[in-house]
């Protein structure tokens, strides 16, 4: 009789703990995050948790959740792999409903395993890796475009809009980097081109120098920047102090920030260009970035306005029109089902249509003229 009696009590805990594992009504709905707060990608860590935060907060203050409030919990990682895994395991320990703009393509290929081992959704990565576009993934959603489809069509614009044949690549060695050196190989055998150089640098460091000198003896006419911001800042403003470059094309992918570029490089951006997955929000009459605007001052006066915290606020908006609409009982399943449905038009201006498990399936490219993001024809 003991025996059966075990057996039930342990039963109704191993159903009591799915519950609560499932069924976040009526609590806080906690957000994890993992991003660089500190070191040297601490402004991308900023602009994805402010912009992120900044929608999270009206929702809550407005009550668009009704009792339920979303709360963020983040921790550094310094864009280093290992401390995001230390993250990502304390965040499973606190029962986060879902991961958030986690940043960075090492950090999220190191602790992919464990967050799907878990069955807890990825959401909105700022990463743009194709090992999270896989079809199948059914707890993974991302927000933005691929690296693939950003290199591709740089490639495009500067092959055709501008004859250039002669390619090099300046990259990170490491995941991210490799996603754009692959990404490059195939845009440039698309068009019966080949690779003319490449150069790599350690991540978290500004060690160039090797790199440069490779590159430079290629002779490039243009160079993708598959780097961080500092990085590649830093091979421009080398690269313009010597004649070999002096009519090269340089062009950054989104998570170089460009926002943080431009002032790396004191506005001095001739022939250079900006791939990037958001709209231009400095010129822009479109009501979901006017709100951006409005609740980036309200909330974050000091923090300035850029493409990755316009990126985080979109996907931010994304989740709550998700979450609002969830009949009943808030579960993880639910969450996902209507992420992938929402109407084209939820975001007010910016269209979204979930395919390829992204929501936004757009690539722009810009240069920067006169204190001005100018989109260029591509």
């Amino acid at each position: 009789m003991l025996k059966y009696i075990l057996v039930a009590v342990i039963t109704s805990v191993m159903i009591l703990f799915v519950v609560r594992d499932d069924t976040f009504s009526g609590e806080p709905l906690k957000l994890g995050l993992s991003i660089p707060q500190s070191g040297i990608m601490k402004a991308v860590g900023s602009a994805v948790f402010s912009g992120a935060n900044a929608y999270f907060l009206y929702a809550n203050q407005n009550n668009l959740l009704g009792t339920t409030k979303i709360e963020l919990i983040v921790y550094d990682d310094k864009y280093e792999p290992e401390l995001t895994l230390e993250n990502v395991k304390k965040l499973i320990a606190k029962n986060v409903f879902a991961f958030f703009g986690l940043v960075g393509t090492p950090t999220v290929n190191k602790v992919l395993p464990i967050i799907k081992s878990e069955k807890i959704p990825l959401i909105a990565s700022f990463t743009g890796a194709s090992f999270l576009r896989v079809k199948g993934s059914n707890t993974i959603i991302n927000f933005r475009s691929s690296y693939k489809e950003e290199i591709d069509s740089a490639v495009e614009y500067l092959r055709n809009k501008k004859d250039v044949s002669r390619f090099a690549v300046f990259y990170q060695n490491d995941a991210y980097g490799e996603e754009g050196f692959v990404s490059l190989l195939y845009s440039l055998n698309e068009r019966g081109l080949k690779l003319s150089g490449e150069g790599t640098y350690k991540r978290n460091t500004l060690s160039i120098r090797h790199a440069f000198h490779e590159i430079k003896s290629a002779k490039p006419e243009a160079v993708l920047m598959i780097g961080a911001y500092k990085a590649n800042a830093l091979f421009i403003k080398t690269a313009k102090k010597d004649p070999v470059f002096k009519n090269t094309f340089f062009c950054n992918i989104s998570f170089g920030d460009a926002d943080e570029m431009i002032k790396e490089l004191n506005y001095n951006t001739d022939n250079l260009f900006f791939s990037q997955v958001m709209p231009n929000y400095k010129k822009s009459s479109k009501p979901v970035i006017l709100e951006y605007k409005k609740l980036m001052k309200k909330h974050f006066p000091k923090q300035p306005l850029g493409f990755i915290s316009l990126e985080a606020f979109l996907a931010a908006k994304s989740v709550v029109k998700a979450l609002k609409s969830i009949d009943g009982a808030i579960t993880r399943q639910k969450f996902l089902k209507e992420l992938t449905h929402l109407p084209k038009n939820i975001l007010d201006g910016v269209p979204i249509e979930y395919k390829n498990t992204q929501l936004h399936n757009r690539v722009y490219l810009f240069a920067y003229k006169d204190s001005h993001f100018i989109e260029v024809s591509h």
